[in-house]
């Protein structure tokens, strides 16, 4: 449960999820395939069945989470979405790409500005920075691009 906790506070600002959400969905995370049952999370998670209820059908309209049933078992277990876990990867890819662009507008302005400058003999911009984050933003989107084709071609063995 300690973990669930912490990961549920941890998804609770990055996903902007209420606080129970955010506790189902890190439960869900952490049973793995085998899913979770409406009632295991009434017990475990030690919530009303209201509570839960309004939770999930918002995690499923998130997409966050899906279902599947057990042949001869009413039940319903509950499990992550892993199409979510993709596109969460799309995301990040998309961030980083904007704050890559940003980052190349910025040099290429402070690059003109060194060019007035060393006319006019004054101090010029340090562009290291920038060149850095540029190749760190580089180096993070193509390594998490590999692990969403590991993902994609293990299908989804999470």
């Amino acid at each position: 449960m300690a973990l669930v906790e912490k990961l549920g506070v941890h998804l609770e600002t990055r996903e902007q999820l209420a606080p129970v959400a955010a506790r189902i969905l890190s439960f869900i995370i952490l049973t793995g395939k085998k899913g979770v049952t409406f009632e295991d999370m009434v017990k475990i998670l030690c919530a009303s069945k209201s509570t839960i209820s309004t939770h999930l059908n918002h995690l499923q309209d998130l997409n966050k989470i899906v279902y599947f049933t057990k042949t001869g078992d009413r039940k319903k277990y509950f499990i992550i979405n892993k199409d979510s876990i993709l596109q969460h990867i799309d995301n990040m890819v998309d961030e980083w790409n904007d704050i890559k662009g940003l980052h190349l507008e910025i040099r290429s302005y402070k690059e003109t500005i060194n060019e007035k400058a060393k006319a006019d003999n004054e101090e010029k911009f340090d562009l290291n920075f920038h060149n850095d984050y540029i190749e760190f933003l580089d180096g993070a989107t193509t390594s998490i691009k590999e692990l969403k084709n590991k993902i994609i071609t293990n299908h989804f063995t999470l």
